[in-house]
C-alpha cells in the first residue's frame, strides 16, 4: 500500500490499525506568500490544479484522496510504483501548465516519498511513517521529488527515472538518519523523443552477451493455452540460461511486461540487457509453431528472425533449436552443442509435460495455488515416476505446505517433501532447478547443510545465471549462519531478476542482517518483504524480534498482533537455524515482544 502526502498533518487518537505504506508528501513552495498576494487568485488556481491535473492524475495511478488541507493533500496508493509515478506525472503536468505563468505567480509543489509503518484511524492515517514523507518534502526543493532509500529500490528500474544519492540526512523529530535520494527531472515523458531517452541504463550492462526472453504470444486462439506458450519460454529460457558467457534474465522479471505494448529499448535500460527476444506459440492439434526474433537493446535493430514447426512430440527439440540458433547468431563461433540439453529428456510423456506446465504456472502465481499445483504434480509423477522437475516442485509444495502451517497434516507434508526430493535427487543429473530445489527441502527439514550448500554450488556453477538458484544458495548461507554471504547472494538474484522476485530476497538479506546483529538494517529490508508477501508469517516473526530487540516495544506488539491475525499460523520453530545462538537471538526477541502484548 502506497500513500501519496502533500503537507504534513499532526494527526491525534488511538491506534485502530497498523499497515506498511509508502508515503509521498509535498506542499505548495510559498505558499504563505502567495495567499498573501492574491488569497482568491491562489485558491482558484488550486482549484483549478486540482481539478484538472491532481484528481486524474491520482484516478489514472489508482489513488484514493484521503484528505485536503489547504495547499495539501493526502493520497493513498496501492503501489509505492504508482505513488512515485504520480508524483512524476504531477510535476510533469505542473512544469507544463507553469510555462505561461510569470514566475513570480508559480505554484510548485515539494514532494517527499517513504515507505513505512502507518496508524490508520477512522479513515485518517498517521505515524512515523507519515512524518518521515513529510520531512523529505521539507528538505526537497520547489518542483523536485525526494524519496527514502527503500522506496528507491522498489522503484529503481521500474520507471523511467534515475536517483541522484544526497546521502544520510537528519530528520526533524525522526529518531535515525534516512538514506534519501532526489529523482532525477526531465522533460515530460510525452514530449520526449527517442534521442533524448537514450539515456543510460539504470542497470549496468553486463561486460558480456547479456539477453531478456520476453513472454511469447499465444497464438493459438485458446486464452486456456497461455500456459503452454509460457511454458515454451521458460524452457528456452532455461536452455540459453545454461550457456556460461551469456547474462540472462529471469523468467520473472522478464514476464511483468506480458500483456504489454513492447518498447525494446526501455526493456534494455529497465532490465540491463543488451538483446531482446520475442515472439509467438500456437498450439493446434498436435502441432506447434514457435517464431522468434532476436532484437538489439540500444537501436531496436531486428538481428535475426525464424519460424519453427512441429510436432508435440518434436517441442524439445523445437526449444532447443530456438536457443541455439539466438546464442548463434549472439556468438557465432559457438558450438551448437553447447546449447543441447540432455539427451535424458525429463519426461517422455506428453501428458505429464502439460500436467507440469499448468502445476508450474500456478506454483509461481501471485496466488500461490500451491495445493492445486501440488495436486497436478502428483497427477504427473503418476504417470512418470522418474519425471525430476515434477518431483523437485512436489517437494518444494509440500515444503511451503509445511512451513506456513495452514493445510492438514504438517509431519504428512514433512515425509512427502523429504520423500520427493530425495527421490528427485536420483534423477537429478545436471539440471541446476533441480539440484537447487531439492537441497533447499532437505536443508530446511534437517540435513546436513555443508552438503546441501554442495549441491546448491553445483547448480550455480551449471547455470551461474540461475536467479532462483541464487535466492535458494542465499536462504541456505542464512540457515547456516553466514550472513554476508546470504546476503551477496541473495542480491545476485535481485540482479539476474530486477523487475519480480524469484523469492523472498529482501527477506533474506533482512533475516541476515537480523542473526548478524544488525537490526537497524534489517528493518526496512524485512518491511519490503512483508509488501511483497503480507500474509507470509515468518517475516512478521522477525520484524517482531527485531524492533523487540532495539527497544520499539510499541511497534514489536502491533507485529505481534498481525501475525495473530493470519490464520492457522504454528508457533515459530527455528530448528532450520543451524546456529543455537540464533535460535535464542530470534526466540528471546519474539518472548520479548509477546511479553508485551499478554
Amino acid at each position: 500500500m502506497a500513500l501519496l502526502a502533500i503537507r504534513e498533518n499532526m494527526l491525534s487518537g488511538q491506534r485502530v490499525e497498523r499497515r506498511l505504506a509508502a508515503i509521498l508528501a509535498a506542499d505548495v513552495a510559498g505558499y504563505s506568500r502567495l495567499m498573501g498576494e492574491d488569497e482568491a487568485g491562489t485558491l482558484a488556481r488550486l482549484r483549478s490544479h486540482r481539478r484538472e491535473l491532481i484528481d486524474p492524475k491520482v484516478a489514472e495511478h489508482k489513488g484514493r484522496i484521503v484528505k485536503t488541507t489547504g495547499d495539501g493533500i493526502l493520497i493513498e496508493f496501492p503501489s509505492v510504483v504508482e505513488a512515485v509515478a504520480c508524483a512524476m506525472a504531477m510535476q510533469e503536468g505542473m512544469a507544463e501548465r507553469n510555462a505561461e505563468i510569470p514566475e513570480h505567480h508559480r505554484i510548485v509543489f515539494r514532494i517527499g516519498v517513504n515507505l513505512g509503518d502507518v496508524i490508520v484511524e477512522d479513515g485518517d492515517i498517521h505515524g512515523d511513517g507519515v512524518n518521515v514523507a513529510a520531512r523529505l518534502e521539507g528538505i526537497a526543493k520547489p518542483g523536485e521529488i525526494c524519496v527514502s532509500g527503500t522506496v528507491r529500490e522498489q522503484v529503481q528500474g521500474r520507471l523511467d527515472c534515475g536517483f541522484d544519492d544526497l546521502g544520510e540526512q537528519n530528520l526533524k523529530n525522526i529518531a535515525r538518519p534516512v538514506r534519501v535520494y532526489r529523482v532525477q527531472s526531465g522533460p515530460p515523458v510525452s514530449n520526449r523523443t527517442d534521442e533524448m531517452l537514450a539515456i543510460p541504463p539504470v542497470l549496468p550492462v553486463p561486460d558480456k552477451p547479456s539477453i531478456a526472453v520476453l513472454p511469447f504470444q499465444n497464438m493459438s486462439g485458446d486464452p486456456e493455452q497461455e500456459y503452454f506458450a509460457d511454458g515454451m519460454v521458460e524452457e528456452i529460457i532455461t536452455a540459453l540460461s545454461r550457456i556460461r558467457w551469456l547474462f540472462v534474465i529471469a523468467r520473472n522479471s522478464s514476464f511483468t511486461y506480458k500483456g504489454q505494448t513492447i518498447d525494446v529499448k526501455r526493456v534494455g535500460r529497465e532490465l540491463g540487457v543488451r538483446y531482446v527476444l520475442e515472439g509467438s506459440v500456437r498450439k493446434g492439434g498436435n502441432r506447434v509453431r514457435i517464431t522468434a526474433q532476436l532484437i538489439e537493446a540500444e537501436t531496436g535493430t531486428h538481428l535475426w528472425a525464424d519460424r519453427f514447426d512441429g510436432t508435440l512430440e518434436d517441442v524439445f527439440d523445437i526449444q532447443d533449436k530456438v536457443a541455439s540458433s539466438v546464442a548463434g547468431v549472439i556468438e557465432p563461433a559457438l558450438q551448437a552443442a553447447e546449447t543441447a540439453r540432455s539427451a535424458n529428456r525429463p519426461t517422455t510423456d506428453l501428458t505429464a509435460y502439460d500436467l507440469y506446465l499448468r502445476a508450474y504456472a500456478m506454483a509461481l502465481s501471485p496466488g500461490r495455488q500451491i495445493s492445486e499445483a501440488l495436486r497436478l504434480m502428483e497427477q504427473a509423477i503418476t504417470r512418470d515416476p522418474r519425471y525430476g522437475p515434477a518431483l523437485a516442485w512436489a517437494a518444494f509444495c509440500c515444503f511451503r505446505l509445511h512451513a506456513d502451517g495452514r493445510s492438514g497434516d504438517r509431519d504428512q507434508y514433512r515425509l512427502k517433501a523429504i520423500n520427493f526430493a530425495r527421490r528427485a535427487l536420483e534423477v537429478s543429473g545436471d539440471d541446476p532447478a533441480i539440484l537447487a530445489n531439492a537441497a533447499q527441502v532437505l536443508a530446511y527439514f534437517g540435513e546436513d547443510i555443508g552438503a546441501m550448500i554442495a549441491l546448491v554450488e553445483r547448480a550455480l556453477a551449471l547455470n551461474p545465471n540461475f536467479a532462483r538458484g541464487w535466492n535458494i544458495s542465499g536462504d541456505l548461507r542464512f540457515w547456516a549462519g553466514q550472513p554476508d554471504i546470504a546476503v551477496a547472494h541473495a542480491e545476485t538474484s535481485l540482479r539476474l531478476s530486477p523487475r519480480a522476485r524469484v523469492g523472498p530476497a529482501f527477506a533474506i538479506i533482512g533475516y541476515a542482517h537480523f542473526i548478524a546483529g544488525r537490526f537497524d538494517e534489517a528493518v526496512p529490508k524485512i518491511l519490503l518483504a512483508i509488501q511483497e508477501t503480507p500474509s507470509g508469517p515468518n517475516a512478521y516473526r522477525y520484524l517482531a524480534a527485531c524492533y523487540a530487540h532495539i527497544g520499539r516495544l510499541a511497534e514489536a506488539r502491533e507485529t505481534i498482533k498481525r501475525l495473530r491475525e493470519i490464520p492457522a499460523v504454528v508457533i515459530t520453530d527455528p530448528s532450520y537455524l543451524r546456529n543455537p545462538e540464533h535460535r535464542e537471538l530470534l526466540l528471546s526477541g519474539l518472548r520479548l515482544a509477546m511479553a508485551e502484548t499478554a
